[in-house]
């Protein structure tokens, strides 16, 4: 008899942990990168085209079939110490979208709305309550 409770509780623990893990899991965003494959620890920039696995086409593509839009920019950065293409993406609903494409696996690792776009429509808002002159 002990053994059958010993089981059970053991098996409600689990089910509790398997739980607990699967919402963290569903929260987690997905705007950081937070892994990668190829490291940049004490590499100049300079070094990163070589250091890179995939080409800037082949990640604009992969951020391409992320976000559906029209390519911006795309340029080869270090985010959180991994090499990533940051891909620039112009949606339908004309936001601005960044994508993380892995320079290593070819990986989408995170995409999330452009902020300085958005504090620049911030900012311009502001500058309308200017004349041409800078006088209020």
């Amino acid at each position: 008899m002990k053994k059958k409770w010993i089981a059970v509780i053991g098996s409600g623990v689990l089910i509790v942990g398997i739980a607990v893990a699967g919402l963290s899991y569903a929260d987690a965003d997905n705007s950081e990168v937070r892994n990668g494959t190829i490291r940049v620890d004490k590499h100049a920039e300079a070094d990163f085209p070589s250091m890179a696995k995939i080409s800037m086409d082949q990640a604009t593509q992969k951020a391409l079939a992320a976000v559906n839009g029209q390519v911006l920019k795309t340029e080869l950065e270090d985010e959180n110490g991994f090499l990533v293409y940051g891909v620039e993406v112009v949606s339908a609903d004309k936001s601005i979208m960044e994508v993380k494409v892995d320079a290593g696996s070819g990986k989408v690792l995170a995409t999330e709305r452009d902020k300085k776009d958005e504090e620049d429509r911030d900012f311009g808002k502001e500058d309308e309550s200017h004349d041409e002159d800078g006088a209020v």
